[in-house]
């Protein structure tokens, strides 16, 4: 028997005096994915009392997402959009590079891919020289 590992998992990090909200997403994304992890998304964004978030994605696990959840993703980012100071995409594919261009379009904040989890937190930190 196989067992097919996906998921998104939700965190809110403190890293010296800021605060992050932290993904991690793994393998091939779904709808139901999506059903379960949007509330809890909400939830943790409407507990922030600063409504610009800095936000770290590790996605260095995600293979992709189904049709139908690209959508809730888009959705999703649409409708916190402007909540988002800076999302730094940590990852090792191209086509998240794109991905985080994409993105870029779509929240208020800025959006940028790095291939070094390191390099990621010390620009979420205000660290422009990374």
């Amino acid at each position: 028997m196989t067992t097919t590992r996906h998921g998104l998992f939700i965190g809110i990090e403190r890293v010296n005096n800021q605060f992050f909200l932290s993904l991690k997403a793994i393998g091939k994304l779904t709808h139901e994915d999506y059903l379960k992890i949007t509330p809890m998304i909400d939830s943790a964004l409407a507990e922030v009392k600063d409504p610009q978030v800095n936000v770290f994605i590790d996605g260095t696990e995600l293979e992709g997402w189904e049709l139908r959840a690209a959508w809730d993703d888009f959705k999703l980012g649409l409708k916190h959009g402007s909540e988002f100071n800076k999302i730094a995409i940590y990852g090792n594919k191209t086509w998240q590079e794109y991905t985080a261009k994409i993105a870029a379009w779509f929240v208020s904040g800025q959006v940028r891919y790095f291939t070094d989890a390191k390099a990621a937190f010390a620009w979420l930190q205000g660290d422009e020289t990374v």
